[in-house]
């Protein structure tokens, strides 16, 4: 990995990347720019979205719920996230998360050690709203990722 330096990225000027949930996601920070340490990302997040039941083998994945109501599942528990929230998920936990309001969510997320911004690249490249379909679940084993089950909208309907 390179050096890292000091950096500031200005508003709007992170890498524009469609997610998975067809939402807007802008990538502030990622392996290249941190040495390896960690990945930074501000996502957008639809009403009722949220993506499949998953889990990381080697990131730990952090969020900070900036507006709008969430809930996660972490391991068989549901939790709400209100704005203002933080949510750790330790690597290995299976988890999701779903945009429980009537507008459009916000939340910065942190996965560390980086590397995980490679699946949000290549995925972006896919067909949305299905993250379970088999082109999904390639990208997301490449990219060190293991897709476990459909999304809270299914699981655990409100």
């Amino acid at each position: 990995m390179p050096n890292t330096t000091p950096f500031v990225v200005p508003p709007g000027e992170g890498q524009q990347i469609r997610s998975p949930l067809a939402g807007r996601m802008e990538l502030m920070a990622r392996a290249e720019t941190t040495g390896g340490n960690f990945t930074f990302m501000v996502n957008d997040v639809a009403p009722g979205a949220g993506p499949a039941l998953h889990r990381h083998g080697g990131e730990d994945e952090m969020y900070f719920i900036l507006d709008r109501m969430f809930r996660f599942r972490l391991g068989d528990d549901v939790v709400p996230a209100p704005p203002g929230a933080f949510v750790y998920i330790p690597r290995g936990t299976q988890h999701c998360f779903q945009n429980t309001s009537d507008s459009t969510g916000r939340f910065l997320v942190m996965f560390t050690p980086a590397g995980m911004e490679r699946y949000f690249e290549a995925q972006a490249d896919l067909p949305t709203g299905n993250m379970d379909s088999a082109e999904h679940r390639q990208v997301a084993q490449t990219n060190g990722m293991e897709i476990l089950g459909p999304p809270l909208s299914v699981t655990h309907p409100r």
